[in-house]
């Protein structure tokens, strides 16, 4: 990865048989293979809902083919154990969801819970954050969930978080206007973090503001939900049952490229 840019692309890396052409996101993990990960033949074997690169790059974009209908289209990243995933897709079944996630294994735990809920309009697909406009078109996503993004507190990690200039760009460009970025999070720095960059441009610079508007907030939502259509992560559960607070933040793609308020 870049200092304080977008993820970019490894030294070309042996492909594992199936791994798909090109696929430059490597995993986090390092270089997987059957020996080193079960999952990896699991992954490739489950077939729908779960999407191989391969099957990603098949799709082309084109979701209203893959799901068989139009309609709302949202995304969530890091879809860990798929709880909220499946969870959301059975809460709103006229939407059609995606997950992503960079782990083999959290692939196949997310697409045995949409099987298990038996929810057609939900897949998920092993990618990374940093190429979203691979797998969408401009303007076409009504909704962005972020859910307990890891940390990353040192200073050092700068580089490997996810609440960054680049990545508020890319959800810019994904959302359509009036679309809103939900994020749910334990750590109190990634909200902050958000609004810094919402305030700032590159470098702290106030002009080339982001078209994106803060439109709700919450220091817990354990406590008081914020959205009526929401679903409790498993992560969140435990912070409630700890007594410990999830923090929340949603905001909304602006209609134009200025930073005013959406009507």
């Amino acid at each position: 990865m870049a200092a304080h840019g977008r993820p970019t692309p490894q030294a070309p890396l042996p492909t594992t048989a199936g791994d798909g052409p090109a696929f430059r996101d490597r995993d986090l993990e390092g270089f997987d293979s059957l020996e080193t990960n079960p999952f990896v033949l699991e992954h490739r074997a489950f077939g729908r809902p779960l999407l191989t690169v391969e099957d990603a790059h098949a799709v082309g974009r084109r979701w209203d083919e893959e799901f068989g209908s139009s309609g709302p289209l949202h995304l969530e990243i890091g879809s860990g154990n798929g709880f909220f995933l499946s969870g959301m897709a059975a809460l709103l079944p006229h939407v059609r969801i995606v997950g992503i996630e960079i782990r083999y294994k959290r692939t196949v735990l997310c697409a045995k819970k949409i099987r298990a809920a038996g929810v057609p309009n939900a897949r998920i697909l092993r990618y990374h954050a940093a190429f979203l406009h691979d797998l969408f078109t401009p303007g076409s996503l009504d909704r962005i969930y972020v859910n307990h993004p890891d940390p990353w507190p040192k200073e050092r990690h700068e580089k490997n978080r996810l609440l960054s200039r680049w990545f508020l760009e890319d959800v810019t460009k994904l959302l359509a206007p009036g679309g809103v970025f939900r994020l749910k999070t334990d750590h109190l720095p990634n909200v902050e973090r958000a609004r810094h960059v919402l305030a700032h441009g590159p470098e702290g610079a106030p002009a080339a503001r982001l078209p994106l508007v803060e439109t709700a907030a919450s220091l817990d939502v354990t406590r008081t939900a914020l959205w009526p259509d929401d679903v409790e992560t498993n992560y969140q559960r435990k912070f409630r049952e700890r007594g410990l607070p999830v923090y929340a933040l949603e905001l909304t793609r602006t209609a134009s490229d200025g930073p005013e308020a959406p009507r």
